[in-house]
């Protein structure tokens, strides 16, 4: 669990900070905010995709090695991000990125620790972890915003790599994981047969494709929430704050939530999560815009920002064993990531063409609705196999 906080909390931290480098890198490159939208959109794709393929290298070779290559991606993505010069600089960069950010991750470190607690814990403990990263947004945020100020937008990216270098330190301290004996009654099962297990399953293709929704929503506002407030001139400190503000909340609603998963039904919470969302959007929409308002929005939305994350891995673990969640919670994060690269690049995009973001935010009411549908079918209980080795 040390390590799993250490690497969310840098790693997170890091991540969120990439909507303040979209003015002065889109004014570096002489480029609208679409081009840098969708680098940034391409990031998180590249984090979807690898996070299966890094679960899997978990599950089979240990957390530790899986982590430790994605340190070193992250690295290269960051070196490189502090030399962009061209639209195929920055693309290219935050792919390397987000490619590495997979390695060090939710689905690495989640299954890790997963693997390492016991049931009746589990989900308050994915929650302690995710609100780790929480944490480390609250804290890298600003001190981006702080490095951005006083030395420039490359230079703070050269120091934040030097930050995520203390990430390489921590990766192998997930191997103790592997040591828990709580994956015996699933030994059995491989790979393949897990796959085609869980996509067999309605409960988890519908996990799935809600939790595109969650990935559009953070996304969209990590990335354009800063800028957004640019335009309505409000002062230089608001955007980073804001994003702070969101993962200082996060710690709590994450705990909140986590700790209610191991009592009540994981789905349900997560129907009440989705729901509340669209409901703050609604009211954000239509409430003036001050530095006052901002900051109770930026509060309220860290309440129920990514307290999804251990409800949906919980459901998970619960549903198909240990053996292999880092793999299924992988492809789930696909569908999330999925949901973020076109939450950012759709958001640069409709800026570009139509001036304004009014018409993403209600995007984000309509599909935070429609997510909360989805999660009210799913069957919360454990598969045949589990039930009968039990």
């Amino acid at each position: 669990m040390v390590g799993g906080c250490v690497l969310l909390l840098i790693s997170f931290g890091i991540r969120h900070s990439s909507g303040l480098y979209l003015v002065p890198i889109s004014n570096h490159l002489q480029t609208g905010r679409e081009i840098f939208g969708f680098a940034v959109a391409i990031q998180f794709l590249l984090i979807g995709i690898g996070s299966p393929l890094f679960g899997a290298m978990s599950d089979k070779y240990g957390s530790g090695k899986a982590s430790l290559l994605g340190v070193i991606l992250v690295l290269i993505g960051l070196l490189w991000m502090a030399h962009v010069s061209t639209s195929f600089d920055i693309i290219a960069s935050q792919a390397t990125f987000g490619l590495g950010a997979a390695g060090c991750g939710t689905a690495v470190v989640l299954g890790a620790v997963g693997k390492a607690v016991r049931e009746q814990n589990r989900t308050l403990s994915l929650g302690i972890v995710m609100a780790a990263g929480s944490l480390g947004q609250f804290i890298l945020v600003p001190v981006a915003g702080f490095l951005i100020k006083i030395s420039g937008w490359s230079s703070s990216i050269l120091y934040l790599a030097l930050i995520a270098s203390i990430m390489i330190i921590f990766c192998y301290v997930l191997n103790y994981s592997e040591k828990s004996d709580s994956l015996e009654q699933d030994s059995g099962q491989t790979l393949k047969g897990a796959l085609k297990e869980a996509f067999k399953s309605k409960s988890y293709n519908l996990l799935t494709i809600g939790f595109f929704v969650c990935g559009f929503h953070v996304a969209f506002v990590a990335t354009h929430l800063p800028a957004y407030l640019e335009d309505l001139s409000l002062p230089s400190w608001i955007g980073s704050w804001s994003l702070a503000l969101i993962g200082l909340f996060n710690i709590f609603g994450t705990l909140i939530f986590a700790r209610l998963g191991d009592k009540i039904s994981k789905k349900n919470l997560l129907v009440v999560l989705y729901s509340l969302r669209s409901i703050l959007f609604i009211v954000f929409i239509i409430a003036p815009k001050n530095e006052i308002t901002i900051l109770i929005f930026a509060s309220l939305l860290g309440v129920l920002w990514l307290a999804t994350v251990p409800l949906t891995g919980g459901i998970i673990s619960v549903v198909f064993g240990l053996k292999y969640m880092s793999m299924l919670y992988g492809f789930t994060f696909l569908s999330h990531q999925f949901g973020s690269f076109l939450g950012s690049w759709v958001g640069g995009r409709l800026y570009d063409v139509y001036g304004s973001y009014d018409m993403m935010w209600w995007i984000c009411v309509i599909l935070g609705f429609a997510s909360a549908a989805m999660h009210l079918p799913i069957i919360e209980k454990a598969v045949p196999r589990l039930s009968y080795q039990s």
